[in-house]
């Protein structure tokens, strides 16, 4: 067994994937909170007892990656997440992505790469969390629905509304205020969703994104934003396997 064991500690949730011979056999998350090192050792037990592996079998071709990286001192190596999030969407697509975007807990990646899966240009927005994981969880509280379902619901939208907010504070306002004019929960997500890919679609080159567009990272499961992107720049836009995970698979297949 090639067994490589790559851990993602962002600035939501800490992520640990077992893969061997590239192929992702094992992965789990929890979320980030103080002692990372502890909770990613936890996380690494519990796919070591999920696949059967001896207790004494030291882990090997360990690798840390995202925004904690360095606070997991028992790692063979450290890669900075645009690194393994570049060669983890390019393995993950078969090799077939050109323009990712990234959609983590509190930032938003894009990246083109070249045929080989070599990062040729990225640019990042982490000033503000609108568009984020965070942002989405907090519309999630507001409207006391799980992210799992936005998908499902922005397809029966029956109204069609406008969120002109961008700030994550005047969001939730006009949430709020959406909700208290009758407004549906359904037609409030169709319009987050059209909001995000708006606001996101602003880091891609629209030249470069007409060869299709890669979702990663949680919201990337939110079937209503693809569909949004869709809309957004009138190009094919599919979602990463489990986009959760992508970083930290990067980081273990970066290892040779």
């Amino acid at each position: 067994m090639n067994l490589k064991i790559g851990i993602d500690l962002g600035s939501t949730n800490i992520k640990v994937v077992f893969v061997n011979d590239d192929e992702l056999i094992w992965c789990g998350l929890t979320a980030t909170a103080p002692g990372q090192e502890a909770l990613a050792a936890g996380l690494i037990g519990e796919g070591r007892k999920a696949l059967g592996l001896p207790a004494g079998l030291p882990n090997t071709g360990l690798v840390s990656t995202g925004y904690g990286r360095n606070l997991f001192q028992a790692a063979d190596m450290k890669v900075d997440e645009i690194t393994a999030g570049s060669l983890g969407a390019f393995k993950r697509s078969g090799g077939a992505a050109r323009n990712v975007l990234n959609i983590g807990g509190q930032d938003l990646k894009a990246l083109r790469l070249s045929e080989s899966g070599q990062v040729v240009d990225f640019k990042m927005n982490d000033k503000c969390a609108a568009g984020t994981g965070r942002f989405f969880e907090l519309a999630a509280r507001i409207l006391d629905t799980p992210l799992e379902d936005f998908g499902r619901l922005a397809d029966l939208a029956d109204t069609e509304v406008e969120l002109n907010s961008t700030c994550v504070v005047f969001a939730e306002s006009e949430i709020v205020s959406l909700l208290a004019r009758g407004v549906s929960r359904e037609s409030i997500i169709k319009a987050l969703n059209v909001s995000v890919a708006r606001r996101a679609s602003g880091l891609l080159d629209r030249g470069a994104a007409s060869d299709g567009l890669w979702l990663d990272g949680g919201p990337a499961q939110n079937t209503g934003l693809r569909t949004a992107f869709e809309d957004e720049l009138m190009t094919e836009v599919m979602t990463l396997p489990d986009p959760l995970y992508t970083v930290a698979y990067g980081a273990a297949v970066s290892i040779s």
